[in-house]
């Protein structure tokens, strides 16, 4: 008996020992939020945030990233296509770590993207997570930042680009150096056909963790209830209206 209430001990002080951890994440996103909304408000300013996309570009890159970005509060287990990690999370991992380590730094990364969403806008958060997105290898080298990438690879804006051009900038964000923009890629074409089958609405994520999107490969057929609870790209766009903002080999963006 001696021996299991030891064993209970430690686990219950390991369990208060990374609820601290998170919750230290959680304190310092909301001292850091100051600097960061300042920062992120001069990014929305110079056209560089996510509504300079256009509606349109929006709703794919959400569907793609994050289903369910307007509604939830930095965290979400259930979406499909959604996977362990938000753009708040993702964001968070470059803004509060100097290096990234996954496992118990997942938890420090999670409290940070709690503190994120009480002190910033979704807007905000948005703004800051495209400017630090990894992008892949372009032709000068390692790219940062998705208006940037836009503008070396296509030398245009995001809403100037065509759907398809778009949804290859969207395509490499899962595995950043597993792709190449600057030439044809074979692997990096079927990415993007399958953003494009989930964009027209005629697939959907066979579940939550279904981040390369299986589900939208090549002869596949959408689930039966895929077209009603997923939508078409009109659907999706009219419920992005409704919802107004509050205020990588290795996968390179995600985790």
């Amino acid at each position: 008996m001696r021996i299991l209430r030891y064993i209970g001990g430690l686990i219950a002080l390991l369990l208060i020992g990374l609820m601290g951890y998170g919750a230290r994440g959680y304190w310092d996103a909301r001292s850091d939020a100051g600097g960061l909304r300042a920062r992120a408000d001069a990014l929305i300013a110079q056209g560089r945030g996510g509504n300079a996309f256009g509606t349109a570009h929006l709703a794919i890159l959400l569907a793609v990233e994050d289903p369910n970005f307007r509604t939830h509060s930095g965290v979400d287990f259930s979406t499909p296509g959604a996977g362990l990690t938000t753009i708040t999370q993702s964001a968070a991992k470059r803004l509060a770590f100097e290096e990234f380590r996954p496992g118990i730094g997942k938890i420090r990364q999670t409290g940070y993207a709690l503190g994120l969403e009480s002190r910033l806008s979704k807007e905000q958060i948005l703004a800051l997570w495209l400017a630090t997105l990894e992008m892949g290898n372009g032709p000068d080298g390692w790219m940062v930042g998705f208006h940037s990438a836009s503008s070396t690879i296509y030398g245009r804006r995001p809403a100037e680009l065509t759907d398809a051009e778009f949804i290859r900038l969207v395509a490499v964000l899962i595995a950043p150096a597993s792709y190449d923009l600057t030439r044809s890629d074979a692997r990096l074409d079927e990415r993007a056909a399958r953003i494009q089958r989930l964009a027209a609405g005629a697939c959907a994520p066979l579940g939550f963790s279904d981040v390369w999107l299986d589900g939208c490969r090549q002869g596949s057929k959408a689930p039966k209830t895929g077209s009603e609870a997923f939508g078409s790209t009109s659907q999706r766009l009219a419920r992005l209206d409704d919802r107004h903002p509050r205020g990588t080999a290795a996968i390179g963006n995600e985790g």
